[in-house]
């Protein structure tokens, strides 16, 4: 199998990453992550890079520079698929208009409910039942690009900001995984 080059964008802990680093490395998955780019030179993530030798760069993409360069990177890597993996920057129109159906993202809700951010505490506030991830392409419009997969996930009466984030967790790190597969079905 002739597996596409993916490049994962991060701003965090690097959980995201991590699983789909351990999926690229099946036989059968169809991606292989040959950079990461990172909106903080303090991402915990940057350790995946570093322990599976993966080049990466620190880049703000909200700046002409950092812009023109990421583009030349990927174009030169021939990057196939951009994952969003907790990075918490809002890709300019002129980047996801270059990597138009390119790019895809994980949100921890069932989209299109909670866009943005503090999802796990709105969900909490309005006493939801159900909640979850939910990977979809990037678009224009924060959180609302087609959807590719949702996993469910029940809040129990006793959940806090923290279950509730640590549950979704496990469910995000199969979804993304199991997207990437779709798309390239």
């Amino acid at each position: 199998m002739v597996k596409k080059n993916a490049c994962v964008f991060i701003s965090g802990s690097g959980t995201n990453l991590k699983a789909l680093l351990k999926s690229s490395r099946e036989y059968n998955f169809p991606i292989n992550i040959n950079y990461v780019i990172s909106s903080s030179k303090k991402a915990k993530g940057l350790e995946y890079a570093k322990l599976y030798k993966i080049p990466f760069s620190i880049l703000n993409l909200n700046k002409i520079m950092s812009l023109e360069s990421a583009l030349k990177e990927l174009n030169q890597k021939n990057i196939s698929l951009i994952c969003l993996a907790g990075y918490m920057k809002v890709l300019n129109k002129n980047f996801i208009n270059k990597f138009k159906k390119k790019i895809i993202n994980i949100h921890p809700s069932l989209l299109p409910k909670y866009k943005g951010l503090n999802t796990f505490e709105r969900a909490l506030k309005d006493n939801e039942k159900l909640t979850g991830c939910t990977v979809h392409y990037v678009n224009k419009k924060l959180d609302s690009g087609k959807i590719i997969l949702k996993k469910n996930v029940f809040i129990e009466k006793n959940d806090s900001e923290e279950t509730l984030k640590a549950k979704i967790q496990v469910k995000e790190y199969r979804a993304y995984s199991e997207s990437v597969i779709n798309i390239f079905r």
